[in-house]
């Protein structure tokens, strides 16, 4: 498989986000499918695994540490602090995002032992916690670098103008954002800035949380605690009309000679050669077809047509909550069907 620079390491230009293991899409499957899953990755090639503390408020990076600790020297490892599960007055975890200096160092402590290993290679702060300034949980994560417990720092979900921020107190190796044929927003500023500055941009969510693997036909077969049942483009009026959108995508896929998931992801390679891309997944078959997109070559006349065809204009609905939109620092269009 392809490679591509990811801050001081060179990784496959797809990697594994490994949340939907542990956290987001209603039950996890049984930690023996995320072993095979994980491990039919690493047979695959793969050496980008991308994990974070708040999957499964520590499920999923306890999951990474356990099968991967015997193959550590073989993949580079990814997770993300800043935001976690923290005990309520019930005593039931709930996502808290906290940015403070002692919170991410505390963190990355945690990290690092669920996922046995002495450094976490890429580090990302998950949020950034607007009540903390930008600066002062860099300086916290540059601590860690200089401590010898993180390789490399990354930011999620944050806008160009947080990232020049960032940049200016520790080197950025990574911005990871949502980024796919219906979700542009990085096409505003932040994909630009982070090819200036030198940073790599790590797409989560490339088959659009399983729209454009075509893999999601009625919304009302969700389980109850998906998250896409609180996310605008998924609610029955808006998924009907972006299902309008699919057999013209499928049509496309016929005519690069690859399925639907692996043209999403070969489009997003084109795009640019310092994107990289962590689809995540529960099968081994789906894990496979992902990982084919890497061979899928597409024309420019194909690609224009792609972004013709799905783009921020012809799909309906935003892609966060507006409780989830007010927690990220990505840019916004000004206008969103």
């Amino acid at each position: 498989m392809q490679t591509r620079a990811l801050g001081p390491f060179e990784v496959t230009a797809i990697g594994l986000g490994c949340m939907n293991l542990s956290h987001a899409y209603g039950k996890p499957p049984p930690p023996e499918q995320g072993e095979r899953v994980l491990l039919a990755a690493l047979d695959a090639g793969v050496t980008l695994f991308d994990t974070a503390a708040l999957y499964g408020f520590g499920a999923n990076e306890t999951l990474v540490g356990k099968v991967m600790k015997p193959h550590r020297r073989q993949f580079t490892l990814a997770s993300k602090g800043g935001m976690a599960g923290v005990p309520g007055d019930d005593g039931m975890l709930r996502r808290v995002i906290d940015g403070r200096p002692d919170t991410v160092r505390k963190n990355c402590e945690d990290s690092l032992r669920r996922l046995q290993t002495d450094v976490i290679d890429l580090y990302y702060l998950h949020r950034w916690d607007k009540q903390v300034p930008i600066e002062d949980s860099v300086g916290a994560m540059s601590d860690l670098v200089r401590a010898g417990k993180v390789r490399s720092i990354g930011l999620s979900e944050v806008s160009a103008a947080t990232l020049r921020k960032a940049h200016a107190v520790h080197p950025i190796s990574a911005v990871q954002t949502e980024y796919s044929l219906w979700t542009r927003n990085p096409e505003i500023a932040v994909l630009d800035a982070c090819r200036e500055i030198g940073a790599a941009f790590v797409a989560f969510s490339p088959v659009a949380r399983g729209f454009l693997a075509d893999a999601l036909h009625d919304v009302s077969t969700l389980d109850a605690k998906d998250i896409r049942r609180s996310m605008p483009r998924f609610t029955p009026e808006n998924y009907a009309a972006n299902l309008k959108l699919l057999p013209g995508f499928k049509s496309l896929a016929q005519e690069a000679g690859c399925t639907p998931a692996q043209l999403a992801i070969a489009w997003l390679l084109h795009k640019a050669p310092h994107i990289i891309v962590i689809p995540g997944t529960t099968s081994v078959e789906h894990l496979q077809d992902d990982v084919g997109a890497a061979s899928v070559k597409l024309d420019a006349t194909l690609i224009a047509r792609l972004d013709a065809l799905i783009n921020e204009k012809t799909v309906k609905g935003q892609r966060y909550s507006a409780q989830s939109a007010s927690e990220v620092d990505t840019e916004e269009f000004a206008s969103v069907a």
